[in-house]
């Protein structure tokens, strides 16, 4: 997953607006209490996650990956006055540490738990979607996609985390894992869709950035 040289990584992480006190207490909790912690955004990768949704200013936010809140919380802080966030989460032992990040964040107004399996929990929420942030399990990437798309408005966004797969994504396909090959599948789609336009940004593990432009 560090694909930058670690001193320009510090410098990138100097230049960036400082995580607030609150996102300081999620990594660490979440470095001492949670499994695999990498699964984090962290300090750059949420600041972009935070500047996005200021600059798109979404009335509705999906996001597809809860974990411990950190995501969610930066994706909030671009809401409209009015707007709300979803977050799917299908591990439920991770509901206490997130729930008490989002009332503590003041947010648990405007940010919708949902525990279970996305598959299903998706087909649920009847909102139009300005914004989805996909960043669970690897091999749903394509079908939480086209779950989504349909639910996009026109002129919104998908973004999708962690495309690079630390390097993986550019061996030879026939000797990929099925994580891995599943990710490549939902480039490909994405890329073969003439419905969106999309950006591979190289920020930390790869964010997929595609955008609706037709039905």
């Amino acid at each position: 997953m560090d694909f930058l040289d670690e001193k320009i990584e510090n410098f990138a992480r100097k230049f960036t607006q400082e995580e607030s006190d609150l996102l300081k207490k999620i990594d660490r909790e979440t470095h001492m209490k949670v499994l695999r912690p990498r699964m984090l955004s962290g300090h750059l990768q949420g600041q972009v996650l935070s500047m996005l949704s200021h600059m798109i200013k979404p009335d509705v936010i999906l996001e597809i990956g809860t974990y411990t809140g950190y995501s969610a919380i930066c994706l909030a802080q671009g809401l409209t006055t009015n707007g709300k966030l979803h977050t799917i989460e299908f591990n439920e032992e991770l509901e206490s540490i997130f729930t008490k990040y989002f009332k503590e964040a003041g947010l648990n107004e405007k940010i919708i738990s949902h525990i279970g399996n996305a598959m299903d929990v998706i087909p649920k929420i009847n909102e139009e979607l300005d914004l989805v942030f996909i960043d669970a399990d690897k091999e749903n990437y394509s079908n939480y996609y086209k779950l989504t798309l349909d639910k996009l408005k026109v002129g919104g966004y998908i973004i999708a985390d962690n495309v690079l797969w630390s390097g993986k994504v550019v061996e030879p396909k026939e000797t990929l894992d099925p994580e891995t090959l599943a990710l490549v599948e939902y480039c490909e789609t994405v890329a073969n869709d003439p419905r969106v336009e999309q950006v591979l940004f190289p920020i930390r593990d790869g964010l997929l950035i595609a955008r609706k432009i037709s039905d």
